[in-house]
């Protein structure tokens, strides 16, 4: 019977993502993805014995590349990093290497520019021109960061800043420090060269342009603190990431990484300060880890549009357990570079608070991809400064809404462009406090569709919006709204069962129907009959298309 029910799941997969990975195992709760870690010879190479020195000026860059490469000639082993402030330029690592960051160790990468190299490699899912990162490695097997030291990417050198988001104090310091203003004033560039890249068109997305046509704007392409490109057997532990000029940890092809106990700090204006990017890797576990981020903080990728299509590497085999995130633009993020798609995916036990949002998973047309098989439990969120679940698939672009259009919605042609967000599993979440409790909305050519919330308490300022979706269940969920709007909007959608769905104040209005494509909606044992107002229909919805039983 085992036998039967195997065959079966590698057909489905067949079916679902092609025979590239027919006999790919079926994973579930309680047969979670298994990642090997790297192994180390014991022994230890210290810099010190090749001539670095703590004293936070001579910079260490030679004296750490030759212990990396010494260790890696004889076999492997530990790279030790003692306490002290080291000062260094952008290092690449070796098979082989553990790169130990002793707890009163602090790793801080040069603010000199010219150290670091313009070089191609990636941005945002796409090839492209960017410096070389502070720390880097390719096509690695068994390596690793791990002590309880501090690596810091001197990013403040690197960023530009928005008026807004400092004190009126800070901007002035800012301006002091030289670099240039934007022609509104609004932004300070940290240099002529970024100023330049940065009013230049399309700079950061011009895929043309090679190194040597890229040097007067050479301080724009920011690097990512840590760039792992197809390695093996990768571990990063205990250490903390912090100040990183764009995104701080970004992993790319990898098979077998591990995260564990990490800590990454960036300011809540760090400009694309993400915490942590998987994208396109394989058998992957993130646990024990403190995220404070400037953009996203746990997020998943594959690629950006027809290139990520193209490379067709879905991120997959993730284990995402007993994780905090702060201050981010999303705790847990897939996308909205999902291009190459991204399946089985477990996050349990995490806790986000002060996010923008707490799950966020964008896209927008002209990715395609599909991402399914997404597994979600026992979250708890605080403070979510807007929705506490999002399924968007109009990021960075403006939905039209039926009040706009009077209804009339244009439904567009599916194409490799399409991408698709189906199969997810989201149980046992606690949120006290967001702007709205959930938005659910898929394109009108390509619905979201088969998403299954049980167990789920929001309080939050509006309640629960469902947009061009099919197949969405949600059971034994309890929302706390404060504004005047219903507790559930629903527009153009079909096949949605709300049961034991309870509003713990009383709602002028419990559910709003809208569109003449909302159909097959069921409300199951809920206190609609508290509500001011229990129901309405508008943009061609009926009375029919809604069944209330108990």
């Amino acid at each position: 019977m085992q036998l039967l029910k195997n065959l079966k799941a590698a057909f489905l997969l067949t079916a679902l993502y092609g025979t590239a990975i027919a006999q790919a195992p079926v994973y579930s709760w309680t047969n979670l993805p298994q990642v090997k870690l790297p192994t180390f010879k014991a022994d230890t190479f210290n810099i010190v014995k090749y001539g670095a020195k703590a004293d936070g000026t001579t910079l260490n860059t030679e004296s750490i590349t030759r212990a990396i490469t010494d260790c890696n000639s004889k076999g492997g082993g530990i790279v030790l990093i003692p306490p002290g402030l080291w000062a260094t330029g952008p290092i690449e690592l070796k098979s082989n290497v553990n790169l130990y960051i002793s707890r009163a160790a602090l790793l801080k990468f040069t603010d000199d520019k010219s150290k670091y190299a313009l070089t191609i490699g990636e941005y945002e899912g796409r090839r492209a021109v960017r410096n070389q990162s502070p720390i880097s490695g390719k096509d690695l097997t068994n390596i690793a960061i791990t002590g309880e030291g501090i690596i810091d990417g001197h990013g403040d050198v690197w960023r530009a800043m928005n008026k807004d988001a400092v004190t009126d104090s800070e901007w002035k310091q800012l301006q002091a420090s030289g670099g240039e203003l934007s022609p509104d004033g609004r932004t300070w560039y940290p240099s002529q060269s970024y100023a330049k890249g940065a009013q230049a068109k399309n700079a950061g997305a011009d895929q043309g342009k090679g190194v040597s046509d890229s040097q007067e704007m050479k301080d724009f392409f920011r690097p990512n603190l840590l760039v792992l490109t197809n390695c093996k057997n990768v571990l990063l532990a205990g250490t903390t990431f912090q100040n990183s000029p764009a995104w701080c940890l970004h992993t790319i092809l990898c098979e077998n990484l591990t995260l564990n106990g990490v800590r990454i700090r960036n300011l809540p204006n760090a400009q694309n300060g993400d915490g942590v990017d998987i994208e396109s890797c394989t058998y992957v576990k993130v646990e024990n880890c403190t995220v404070d981020a400037g953009d996203d903080g746990i997020c998943i990728k594959s690629g950006k549009d027809e290139e990520g299509r193209q490379r067709g590497k879905p991120t997959a085999y993730v284990v995402v357990h007993n994780n905090v995130v702060y201050r981010a633009h999303g705790g847990f993020v897939i996308g909205s570079e999902m291009s190459g798609g991204a399946h089985d995916i477990f996050v349990s036990d995490c806790t986000f608070i002060g996010t923008d949002n707490g799950l966020r998973f964008k896209t927008v047309r002209g990715r395609g991809g599909v991402v399914e098989n997404i597994f979600i439990k026992n979250i708890s969120m605080s403070q979510i400064r807007g929705e506490a679940i999002l399924f968007d698939m109009y990021y960075f672009t403006k939905a039209p809404t039926l009040a706009q259009t009077n209804g009339v919605v244009e439904i567009p042609a599916v194409d490799s462009g399409t991408p698709s967000f189906r199969k997810f599993y989201i149980s046992n979440l606690v949120c006290d406090g967001a702007n709205r409790a959930m938005l659910i909305r898929g394109l009108p050519e390509m619905s979201i569709r088969d998403i299954y919330l049980e167990n789920v308490s929001i309080k939050s300022q509006i309640g629960a919006d469902i947009i061009e979706a099919a197949n969405i269940s949600l059971k034994n969920v309890m929302l706390e709204c404060a504004k005047n709007s219903p507790v559930i909007n629903i527009e153009n959608s079909h096949g949605i069962t709300l049961e034991h769905v309870r509003s713990k104040n009383v709602p002028d209005l419990f559910i709003s129907v809208n569109g003449n494509r909302s159909k097959q909606i069921k409300l199951i044992d809920s206190n609609l009959s508290d509500a001011k107002t229990p129901t309405e229909f508008k943009y061609g919805a009926e009375k029919s298309d809604l069944v209330i039983s108990k």
